[in-house]
Parts: structure tokens; sequence; C-alpha cells
């Protein structure tokens, strides 16, 4: 069975917690989809790339979600969470996923 890049489990978290916590109107439900993702991206990264670098993406995956905020408010809400998942995903890719 082929891997699911960390790219796209990082960035499909921040999109799928967004999108769950709007959707569903319970922004603890959308906390959950983003912490499963976080974490299942973060066990991805520890073996593709080691300890330091998986704690330097997780570092820049809860920045991104926090980083969200603020700029919705000068893109719009799904701009921003497309724009943080962006950078996230090309973040990943660079540091875990491009050496597989």
């Amino acid at each position: 069975m082929a891997k699911v890049p960390s790219a796209l489990v990082a960035a499909g978290g921040l999109v799928g917690g967004y999108g769950v916590a709007r959707w569903t109107g319970k922004r603890q439900l959308g906390g959950v989809v983003l912490a499963a993702a976080g974490t299942a991206a973060a066990r991805q990264w520890r073996q593709r790339a080691g300890g330091p670098a998986a704690g330097a993406l997780s570092a820049a995956y809860v920045a991104a979600f926090a980083g969200s905020h603020p700029l919705a408010k000068k893109v719009g809400a799904w701009p921003a969470v497309f724009s943080v998942a962006g950078a996230v995903a090309l973040a990943s890719w660079a540091v875990a996923d491009r050496r597989g």
C-alpha cells in the first residue's frame, strides 16, 4: 500500500479541521480533526526526518493554525486556511517527503 505523504496529512488536517468546525458549528470537533492529523503527521515526520525536524514541523503546524486567524481578517477565512495549509505542506514535503 502506498504511503500517504505527510504534506497531505498536515494540509488536510488544517483544511479539514477548519471545515469540520465551520460546517458543524462545533469548534471542538474541528480541533479534534486538527489534532489527530497533526499527531499523524508528526509521527511521519519523526520516522522520515528525525526528531528535531519533526519538532520544527510540528511547531510550524501549530504556528500555521494560530497564524491563520489574523490572516483571515485580512484575506478571508478560506484563503487564509488554504494559504497556511500550502505553506505547511511545502515545508513538510521539503523536509520529510522528498527524501522518501
